[in-house]
């Protein structure tokens, strides 16, 4: 895989801001006004915020480390107060961070630089910066100091790294979108989640793993299946290792995605497993009629095994769980238990307040508090373990003011907006990206028109939306469509939709790991692009415009924003023509085809393409097939 260069995390906010002016006004014939920032007090400038997604204690107490994704630093604040001693710089979109066994070094995987910074803890210096895979998400290093491992997103992979040198020693191949590692307690082994689906058959249920490794040896020695889940997030063990608890998404995506108020789309849940439960994981829910505990993310789990605290970021709360009922209701009752509404009563003893899209938590080395980072805030909330209830919000250091970039990234990532907080847009957009997943959609007919969850970075200036091309423009699809659909509930009002409407437009593409430094193509890469472009088939015969991949795909996001039929469509597809996807990371995005039957780029065209309507490609021999989906991935 090919080193690029790296587009600054920044420059798609820029863009955005740049079209806020011109959306405003396009908007302002349906919200009545188009002085946003006047109306509502929140400024167009782009902020810097802060944003922090993951917090972590030193081992004496005396520092408190919080990663911030937005500004790309670890800010160091007094352990105790938390005033704020220093801020260090690290890479672009830092995702994960942790200390080394001996606290002498912190590392952090900074996803969008495909790098990890080394920062000495002693002089609060980043002292070296290692290449990785693609897109870091997590780092570890094992209890002896002799490996560190490094869960890559993208390359689907955990680096095995010299900690001293960060030469790298090997790769282990993992589930799809591997991201949250997690040592047991004895340090022996390593729990790697992912935020991607592994590839199952066509409208079958999702399947995801806890991918273990053994620290020592650096193999993986088990994979631990997580049927119906599609998305994994934090892990956290017990201090006496008999239960782990890993926080997931269970998305009912193979039934028509309508009536939320007759069980949703969703179910957000936790998986145990170890020795508290016997030989199988046992997956519980979190949510219960009318409270829902929206994509849980963090997981903590007190010394004494007591209680465990469950962050969600839609829903903007911890839920707060009695482990000892928990144990005993999966020990007295008959599951399954995922979608189970009364279920939960059964263990959850309260659901805290926190700030917006709240992520990592840490205990205070006392025990006494719980620290949450609340990544679209700005704040650390407190909360006190003795009696569950939020004690003190810290506020960072930055802007208090609200941008409307900001406001509209709150609205995206929040459930407040449908039924009973069960979804926001977020659920299907992984980090403001995709879920890998196939959904029936109620307004085209249940059973009618499968459709693939397309991206939604770079979007802007690909529309129309829906497969169908239904939907003319962003506030169409993200407001009454979804609004009616999804929601169930409220309508956004004009302007948090407008806010919305920009965010989604400032979204920048993740850095491309297949393009070259220089942009320049590999002999490969050439090879496929000529026969993307070519208007001549290998037999001399001319390609009809329309059937060429440079004509449907054209434009500098890959596509002419037309709509065709190519030969995809199936008994349960409706009639009418196809919109034509955009093709910007598309080698990320699996599955393919509008309803996501096609498992690879490849059997777009060795599988769904018989009668080269979808492209001349009959005529490829394989190794030709595999230029041109060489190429493709550059773009």
């Amino acid at each position: 895989m090919t080193r690029l260069i790296q587009s600054p995390w920044r420059a798609g906010l820029a863009t955005g801001l740049a079209v806020l002016a011109t959306a405003l006004f396009a908007l302002a014939t349906w919200t009545g006004s188009a002085a946003r920032a006047v109306v509502t007090g929140r400024t167009s400038e782009p902020l810097q915020y802060a944003s922090p997604v993951e917090l972590l204690f030193s081992a004496d107490g005396a520092r408190l480390y919080l990663l911030c994704q937005q500004s790309g630093e670890v800010r160091v604040l007094d352990g105790a107060s938390y005033a704020p001693i220093k801020k260090i710089a690290v890479g672009k979109v830092p995702r994960g961070f942790s200390l080394s066994p001996d606290g002498g070094r912190l590392y952090v995987a900074n996803s969008w630089d495909d790098t990890v910074s080394v920062i000495d803890t002693h002089t609060l210096e980043a002292v070296a910066t290692w290449p990785v895979g693609a897109e870091p998400s997590s780092v570890v290093e094992d209890r002896a100091g002799k490996h560190l491992f490094v869960a890559n997103r993208v390359s689907n992979d955990v680096a095995v790294l010299n900690p001293e040198t960060g030469a790298e020693e090997k790769r282990l191949a993992v589930g799809r979108g591997a991201s949250y590692i997690t040592p047991s307690p004895d340090g022996s082994r390593l729990y790697v989640t992912h935020v991607y689906p592994n590839a199952t058959p066509f409208r079958t249920a999702p399947q995801s793993e806890i991918t273990v490794i053994d620290a020592a040896r650096a193999e993986v020695v088990d994979r631990i299946p997580l049927r119906n889940i599609a998305h994994g997030f934090h892990i956290a063990f017990s201090s006496d290792g008999r239960l782990g608890v890993a926080a997931e998404l269970h998305p009912k995506n193979l039934i028509p995605l309508a009536h939320l108020e007759h069980g949703g789309a969703f179910v957000d849940t936790l998986t145990l497993f170890g020795a508290d439960v016997g030989n199988q994981p046992v997956e519980v829910p979190l949510d219960e009629l009318e409270r829902y505990a929206s994509r849980p993310f963090g997981v903590a789990i007190t010394s004494d095994k007591s209680r465990m605290y469950v962050t969600s970021e839609g829903s903007e709360i911890v839920t707060v769980i009695d482990v000892p009922r928990l144990l005993r209701y999966i020990r007295t009752h008959r599951g399954p238990f995922a979608e189970d509404l009364s279920a939960s009563a059964n263990y959850v003893v309260t659901r805290i307040t926190v700030g917006h899209d709240p992520r990592g938590m840490a205990f205070t080395p006392d025990g006494r508090h719980l620290l949450v980072a609340n990544r679209l805030e700005d704040t650390i909330s407190v909360i006190d373990t003795r009696t569950d209830r939020l004690a003190s919000t810290v506020p960072l250091e930055g802007p208090r003011q609200l941008s409307i970039l900001r406001y509209g990234e709150q609205t995206f990532y929040t459930a407040r907006q449908s039924f009973q907080g069960q979804i926001g847009c977020a659920n299907c957009h992984i980090d403001s990206t995709f879920d890998g997943l196939n959904w029936d959609l109620e307004p085209d007919g249940f059973g009618r028109d499968i459709v693939d969850n397309r991206p939604i970075e770079d979007v802007k200036d690909t529309e129309p939306y829906k497969w169908n091309g239904g939907n003319p423009n962003l506030p169409t699809e993200c407001g009454p469509r979804t609004e009616k659909y999804f929601w169930r509930a409220e309508n956004y009002d004009d302007l948090t939709l407008t806010d919305l409407v920009v965010y989604i437009r400032s979204l920048p593409p993740r850095p491309n790991r297949w393009r070259l430094a220089g942009y320049e193509l590999t002999p490969s890469q050439e090879r496929g692009k000529a026969i993307f472009e070519r208007a001549v088939d290998k037999f001399g015969n001319p390609i009809a415009e329309k059937n060429r991949c440079s004509y449907c795909h054209s434009g500098p996001k890959g596509t002419s924003q037309k709509s065709f039929e190519v030969g995809t469509k199936k008994a349960t597809d409706n009639p009418g023509l196809l919109d034509t996807p955009q093709l910007t990371n598309i080698a990320l995005t699996a599955p393919y085809l509008h309803d996501g039957s096609a498992s690879t780029l490849e059997e777009i065209w060795t599988v769904f393409n018989p009668e080269d309507k979808h492209g001349r490609t009959n005529d490829l021999t394989k190794d030709e097939l595999n230029d041109l989906i060489e190429y493709l991935r550059t773009r």
